[in-house]
């Protein structure tokens, strides 16, 4: 069996391109499990269904990057 790389195999690259000021409270909760604070911050984060999930709720202010 192969195994991957460790650099970024499994792994979703994700920014915050909008900003959370009215938007739903259950919105920004999932912005900010995401570990996202202000606009533009980026995380890099374990690509699981529940992080998928979370980026298909807040796809109008999240973009995901290569």
């Amino acid at each position: 069996m192969a195994k991957k790389k460790a650099d970024s195999a499994g792994t979703v690259k994700v920014r915050l391109v909008g900003g959370l000021r009215g938007v739903r409270s259950s919105h920004r909760l999932s912005v900010k499990a995401l570990g996202l604070n202000k606009t533009n911050d980026v995380r890099e984060l374990k690509d699981s269904p529940q992080v998928r999930g979370l980026i298909q709720t807040v796809n109008y202010l999240v973009r995901v990057e290569d």
